[in-house]
């Protein structure tokens, strides 16, 4: 419980054997009172093994879906057991869970809370054509919000029932979908979505799949799955 709510945490994990018991650990370690679901999103590791040994509950889908479609489940799961908030942490470590309170104490005030890398907290920095990408996806979301979001393909967001309730009977698998499309889709439905600032980190295993030209892709499908997320209804 924090504030008096029930509070689940999510992390969707494909293949993250080597950083997904220090993850649950520190979890657990700084937010004793929350409830901690992994979904494992079809590894071919022993991820859901190394999770169930470090105390997580453990979802397992028979697929890689992505991590829309191991979300989905974690929503699913959210709403049959009756959670106040869920929580989006990924297996990589990035995610700090110290700053879980500060999310959940400000859904007093909207339904959606980003944590957000660029709001003046931590020195993340991106640069090139990711850095453009998520300038402009940033810029087109604040004016449809009606306030400023600096980091719309943030992960680390919380969510209140009624947002459960949503991401559980609709959740987009595809690309970017998890961040973006989900976030339009609050929006339009006339939810407040604000963000708070929050420190990342580096991964703490696997290796970043960064280069020139995948940043190019980056730019060119999520300029795609703005404008699909836009023009449907």
């Amino acid at each position: 419980m924090i504030n008096n709510k029930r509070v689940l945490i999510i992390i969707p994990a494909w293949n993250e054997s080597a950083s997904i018991a220090d993850v649950i650990r520190e979890v657990r370690g700084e937010l004793p009172e929350v409830d901690l679901l992994v979904v494992d999103d079809g590894s071919t590791d022993d991820t859901a093994k190394v999770a169930r040994a470090a105390g997580a509950t453990v979802s397992r889908l028979p697929y890689n879906l992505g991590v829309g479609g191991a979300m989905r489940l974690g929503y699913r799961y959210a709403y049959e057991n009756d959670y106040d908030v869920a929580i989006q942490i990924d297996a990589d470590g990035q995610h700090d869970p110290r700053y879980v309170p500060k999310l959940v104490d400000h859904l007093d005030e909207a339904s959606l809370v980003i944590g957000a890398r660029f709001a003046g907290e931590g020195d993340y920095t991106v640069r090139g054509p990711r850095k453009w990408t998520m300038v402009m996806l940033s810029g087109v979301l604040s004016r449809m919000a009606k306030t400023k979001l600096t980091d719309t393909t943030s992960g680390f967001r919380a969510c209140n029932r009624d947002i459960i309730r949503l991401f559980a009977e609709w959740y987009p698998v595809e690309y970017l979908g998890d961040t973006v499309e989900t976030t339009v889709r609050v929006i339009r439905l006339k939810h407040k979505v604000i963000q708070v600032p929050v420190a990342m980190r580096a991964r703490q295993a696997g290796t970043p799949s960064h280069s020139p030209a995948k940043a190019m892709v980056y730019l060119g499908r999520a300029f795609i799955t703005l404008l699909l997320a836009i023009a449907r209804r």
